[in-house]
């Protein structure tokens, strides 16, 4: 039985990265252009809810096969819901302004580029395949989990 458990452990382990992007339909928002933001335009203002959508649908479509169902992890990658946590909890404003930019650096880096560690991908890019506005959106949807349990 300890057999066929680890067994099981293994494959789901070998699956992580083994995710072919799917396209994200963004053609309801305005286009951001080609020089990516810093900051995300869709956590205030009038496209938020819009980016909230289809953040949520290319969550599910992209990430929610290792990061788990409404971003709750189950152990093979991080927990989305936690990724600009640290942030939250600064209360100099600078601080926490240099913080969330530090974390969209992190998270827009790590989407487009993907992750590989000893030559196993651990994440695969999605540069090309998810447009500025996808990931935007997707982001939006990650901040709209934040603290959710």
């Amino acid at each position: 039985m300890l057999a066929l458990a680890l067994a099981c452990g293994a494959s789901v382990a070998l699956a992580h990265g083994d995710v072919t992007p799917q396209p994200v339909d963004t053609h309801t928002l305005p286009k951001l252009g080609d020089k990516w933001l810093e900051d995300n335009p869709y956590s205030s203002g009038p496209q938020h809810d819009e980016a909230l959508r289809i953040g949520t649908s290319g969550y599910n479509q992209n990430c929610a096969r290792c990061h788990g169902l409404e971003a709750i992890s189950g152990g093979i990658a991080p927990d989305l819901r936690k990724l600009d946590d640290e942030c939250i909890g600064y209360a100099d404003e600078a601080k926490k302004k240099a913080c969330f930019k530090e974390m969209n650096d992190y998270f827009i880096s790590t989407v487009r580029h993907g992750r590989t560690r000893d030559g196993r991908v651990y994440m695969p890019p999605f540069e090309g395949m998810l447009s500025q506005e996808a990931l935007w959106s997707i982001k939006t949807y990650l901040e709209s989990r934040r603290g959710a349990e």
